[in-house]
């Protein structure tokens, strides 16, 4: 009998073991480093002439490997091997296709730490990021697989004499999954499964930067079972393949986590109806966030400063649901400024491989020069309290970087940074201070920290974000326990690893006979 859905455990990096084998595990994936992967269209393997490096982002000089990339033709064959495999995947038994879940997650949990390892490498996570990410993708391929199986059994309905009526949930058919860097296991990982265990078949286009570890991703669906052409492995550029892919007239629905520009680029385009498409499309989209953490008077300020700096610096700001705004009432602004630069100033800026390491690189020169070009906009909206500076020149290091002193409507109060810079502002009392979170085009994450029960009721009827956290960070939703999706331009509000998420993959059916 299945056991019940739980949450895998975090890896205790304090126990000596634990250290030693990540080690080992860090050691084995270096050895890898450098290795040529190639696209996997139906059952075959193909090298092409275009390739792309990727490289670690701790340190430029380390190739992680050299990935073959599509064009638009090896997209078309891709979408046509997706739609012969989905008429035999849409015919296999819910709980057979959640059985092949149930191995890739075991298979993962055996090697966990070398995946997370891959994550260090190619991604830049620190020890504990890394591992929590890969514990995450664990967590979807478990719950998903008991989503779909929930979803399989006789569905509750109203009876009527003299009729038999029964609704399903069948899957839609061939789906372009196209999943972030930021979390590039347990994000792709659960976009493009869920989509599986529903009974589609579909085409994932990884992130550029972190394709080795979909690739990885791929074999294991392998050992795992998983029949050819259900999943197809296209890396390639999104100006080049990306929108053939949205635009096919055979793509039934798009699951898409990234940038705001990206996400609307592909709900318009697929909006349109091409020639001979039978269908409106589907489009599942997260698009990122402006969070904001709100420092009540009465706050437990320890507290307060422990969720901001853990919010704000974690993954070097690279969350869509970081906190990159403190708005804090004016009796404690100052106090509360004073505790995050303290504890700011105790987190370890290095590379990712490195044990002790709190703060790894950002993630490519692309958002390295970015986030230097709004730590100067800052230094015209405010005041540098800490940070502002570049580390080792090795890699994409940035400090963690806060700035005080900056107006609601500042642009680094309003534009999405995607990276380790924190804007405080002060507001003068509780109503202000929730103006200013809802002043946003984003609704994703958002946290209150208070000791009045008032104003938490307040801020769960006011504050418009789709996961609202009370004294606590803002980051770290877990599967099953915390849906996650927003509001407004922060996406569809798909709620990934929710009770939810697999019916957008699925349309219901009823069935109804008259006796």
């Amino acid at each position: 009998m299945l056991v019940p859905f739980r949450n895998e455990p975090f890896t205790d990096f304090s126990v000596t073991d634990n250290i030693h084998d990540f080690q080992e595990a860090l050691r084995k994936v270096e050895s890898e480093l450098g290795r040529e992967y190639m696209l996997k269209i139906g059952a075959d393997r193909i090298e092409t002439v275009t390739k792309r490096k990727s490289i670690n982002p701790s340190q430029v000089s380390q190739l992680v490997g050299i990935v073959s990339q599509a064009d638009t033709a090896l997209a078309h064959e891709a979408i046509l091997a997706a739609s012969a495999a989905f008429e035999d995947w849409k015919r296999v038994m819910p709980s057979a296709r959640a059985r092949v879940l149930y191995k890739a997650a075991a298979l993962l949990r055996r090697r966990k730490h070398e995946f997370s390892a891959w994550l260090v490498y190619e991604a830049g996570k620190s020890w504990a990021e890394a591992d929590a990410d890969t514990a995450e993708a664990i967590d979807f391929l478990e719950y998903y697989g008991r989503e779909m199986e929930r979803l399989a059994e006789r569905q509750p309905l109203i009876t009527i004499a003299g009729e038999d009526n029964e609704l399903i949930y069948i899957p839609l058919g061939v789906g372009v999954i196209i999943p972030p860097w930021n979390f590039p296991l347990a994000i792709m990982a659960g976009m493009t499964m869920a989509a599986v265990a529903a009974g589609n078949t579909v085409v994932l286009k990884p992130a550029s930067a972190t394709a080795v570890i979909a690739a990885k991703f791929i074999e294991l669906l392998e050992d795992a079972g998983l029949p050819d052409g259900v999943v197809n492995f296209l890396p390639g550029a999104g100006n080049e393949v990306g929108d053939f892919l949205v635009e096919h007239p055979l793509t039934r629905f798009v699951c898409f986590t990234g940038s705001r520009e990206v996400g609307l680029r592909i709900y318009e385009k697929a909006s349109l109806a091409q020639p001979y498409q039978k269908w409106l499309k589907r489009v599942i989209a997260e698009m990122g966030g402006k969070d904001t953490i709100i420092v009540d008077e009465d706050a437990d300020l320890d507290l307060a400063a422990d969720a901001i700096t853990a919010s704000a610096f974690g993954y070097a700001g690279q969350k869509c649901s970081a906190c990159s705004r403190a708005v804090v009432h004016e009796l404690v602004y100052d106090e509360v400024i004073e505790k995050v630069v303290e504890r700011t100033m105790r987190l370890r800026l290095g590379k990712a491989s490195e044990e002790h390491t709190d703060v790894g690189p950002v993630i490519d020169e692309r958002a390295y020069i970015s986030i230097l070009k709004y730590i100067e906009v800052g230094r015209t909206e405010g005041i540098i309290v800490h940070g502002g500076k570049t580390g080792d020149s090795s890699g994409y290091f940035i400090e963690p970087t806060i700035i005080q002193d900056v107006e609601p409507y500042a642009r680094i109060s309003q534009e999405e940074i995607f990276g380790p810079v924190l804007a405080f502002i002060k507001a003068a009392n509780f109503d202000a201070a929730l103006d200013i979170a809802n002043n946003t085009e984003y609704g994703l994450t958002g946290a209150v920290i208070s000791r009045n029960r008032l104003r938490l009721e307040q801020a769960r009827e006011q504050f418009h974000v789709g996961n609202l956290y009370f004294n606590r960070k803002c980051t770290g939703a877990l599967v099953g326990v915390h849906p996650f999706g927003g509001f407004n331009m922060s996406g569809t509000d798909s709620k990934a690893g929710g009770r939810d998420y697999l019916l957008l993959f699925t349309q219901a059916k009823v069935i109804s006979e008259r006796f």
